[in-house]
């Protein structure tokens, strides 16, 4: 059902980019060969959206502690979308998009939130004026992001915004409507990217940053209008983004992007900075001189600033001149030891391998690092982001990690997290557990001694073998695989699915082991929570026992803030 703007469609708009570029990450990474083809346009994009998403959420959070009934304005949700995308903007794109946000939540503030003006006007006259704010939103970005340019150049996201803008202008007003049409405009003007710019043509694909934005417009549709836009075909237009004969031409040159990136500024250097606006137009000649993919961007005396240079020292110290830098990051591009100059380079010597892992419990968190693992605690409702997986990472202090994520809807999140890590230099693996049980199996049988891609493998074949269940409470009346729940059920769940709907924990739990079991297996893992009475475990492991002769069973106790029950079998 069609949408009005307001703070609710800003929030399901991050989370639904934030989704998308999650799944189109990978893929955005493989086509980033401007400026420079380091293959991370997908994963700073991610990051950027999420450090917004996470903004959004933590202002509805703050509504919600102080029993707001309205909830956040229109204008809030923007600004803080737009600041948590300020502070989040990694590399080029993503500090671009970033201005993108900005410019949208700049008119979207500026004017009020007309969802909760008593002078707002009704029926057809609301909607077209909503549709016209939409308008000049879009607009005003696309301007923000070619004034944060130092050189814009055509064939790039600038191009792509401001054809969604052109788009939309000429769209009726209708939020639908205006959205749609800025979707398909963004979306022609990427087919056309490869024949503005060269360096696209001759590698045969799209701008990955245009690409990105495509994606995130989708997600504006589907925010907007309730409609899921198709999949954009990132394999087809690479087809069609140029001829072979004149990728072979290219190629025969010597002159792909991977070169031409090569020959251009050793490293790339970030940070935030706190300066007026004077300072920061002083700041940008200064930098213009030193390097190129000058971007800056921000305002109200918070600055993103995003270069490549030959001499990072004199960048940084541009900054400090000018203001207040801090989260400084530098890049060397191509580099096995890239890494981030906001951290003290540590003096002991790095451990060859490390398990770094997400766990649902102080209980399990103990466990888990007693078998040496380096964790990060999920908090109910507040999973990690990227930044607290990458931190653990670096906390672990190894050249090879092996990353555990124990939660499906964290495949994105660690995958981006991964993906940050290599580009300073370490060796990750994610193996896509979706439980903290099948973690535990992929523990029981690591061995550091052996070749990393073997452990790996054999940690990842364990994990796979083990099948996972869990006991929750409904919290409302829903639909399930099981039937209709009604709020206070317990529910078993199996691999994800509600396989049990039930009245009391201990008999619930006892038919979801009955249909793990069935299957056949060797070992039993309960994890139980503290809020589970001590002879639950009992119960459940005299059950096992009795019922299944050959099967073993562990207990461990989950702690403060796990689970009911998590149950494995291997």
């Amino acid at each position: 059902m069609p949408q009005t703007p307001d703070a609710l469609v800003v929030r399901g708009w991050c989370g639904l980019a934030l989704d998308a570029l999650g799944r189109a990450r990978e893929e955005i990474d493989a086509i980033n060969v401007y400026p420079v083809a380091d293959s991370d346009t997908g994963t700073n994009l991610y990051l950027t959206v999420e450090s917004a998403a996470r903004a959004v959420e933590a202002i509805f959070a703050a509504h919600e502690a102080a029993d707001s009934p309205d909830g956040p304005s229109l204008a809030e949700a923007g600004r803080a979308m737009a600041h948590g995308a300020l502070i989040g903007a990694r590399g080029n794109s993503g500090t671009i998009l970033a201005q993108l946000l900005r410019g949208m939540s700049q008119v979207l503030a500026g004017e009020g939130d007309l969802s909760h003006e008593a002078s707002e006007p009704t029926g057809q006259e609301a909607s077209e004026q909503r549709a016209r704010r939409l308008k000049k939103a879009l607009g005003h970005a696309a301007a923000s992001g070619y004034q944060a340019v130092a050189h814009p150049v055509e064939g790039t996201v600038l191009s792509v915004a401001t054809a969604a803008a052109e788009a939309a202008d000429a769209a009726p007003d209708d939020c639908s409507a205006v959205v749609r049409a800025a979707y398909d405009g963004a979306c022609a003007a990427l087919e056309r990217t490869p024949q503005q710019l060269a360096v696209l043509g001759r590698a045969g694909v799209v701008d990955a940053g245009g690409r990105g934005l495509v994606a995130v417009l989708g997600a504006l549709v589907e925010a907007v209008s309730g409609q899921v836009v198709a999949a954009y075909a990132t394999v087809g237009a690479a087809l069609r983004a140029g001829s072979s004969e004149d990728r072979t031409r290219g190629e025969a040159q010597g002159d792909s992007c991977g070169h031409e990136a090569a020959s251009g500024p050793a490293f790339e250097v970030i940070y935030l900075l706190e300066a007026d606006d004077e300072r920061v137009e002083r700041l940008k000649t200064r930098l213009d001189g030193l390097g190129d993919s000058l971007v800056v961007v921000g305002g109200d005396g918070l600055w993103n600033v995003h270069v490549h240079v030959d001499d990072a020292g004199a960048a940084v110290e541009a900054g400090v001149e000018a203001g207040r830098p801090y989260r400084i990051r530098i890049t060397h591009f191509g580099a096995e030891d890239a890494h981030s100059a906001g951290f003290v380079p540590p003096v002991r010597e790095k451990a060859q391998r490390a398990i770094v892992a997400v766990v649902p419990g102080e209980g399990l968190a103990g466990l888990y690092a007693e078998a040496g693992a380096t964790t990060v605690l999920a908090r109910p409702g507040e999973p990690p982001a990227s930044g607290e997986l990458v931190e653990a990472i670096r906390r672990a202090h190894a050249r090879e990690v092996v990353l555990l994520p124990n939660d499906a809807d964290l495949r994105h999140t660690a995958a981006a997290a991964a993906e940050q890590a290599r580009t300073e230099g370490v060796r990750v693996a994610l193996i896509p557990t979706r439980s903290a049980v099948q973690g535990i199996a992929g523990l029981a049988v690591h061995e550091p001694e052996r070749r990393f891609d073997e452990d790996v493998v054999a940690m990842t074949a364990a994990a796979g073998a083990t099948r996972y269940g869990e006991l929750a409470v409904a919290e409302r009346q829903s639909w399930t695989m099981a039937g209709i729940c009604q709020a206070g059920d317990m529910l078993g769940l199996i691999d994800g699915d509600v396989a049990v709907i039930g009245a009391d924990l201990t008999v619930t739990a006892r038919s979801v082991l009955d249909r793990m079991l069935s299957a056949g297996g060797e070992m039993v893992t309960l994890v139980v929570g503290d809020e589970v009475p001590e002879d639950v475990a009992a119960t459940l492991e005299e059950h096992v026992r009795e019922a299944y002769l050959a099967v073993d069973t562990v207990v461990y106790r989950g702690g403060r803030k796990a689970a009911l029950l998590l149950i494995g079998v291997e």
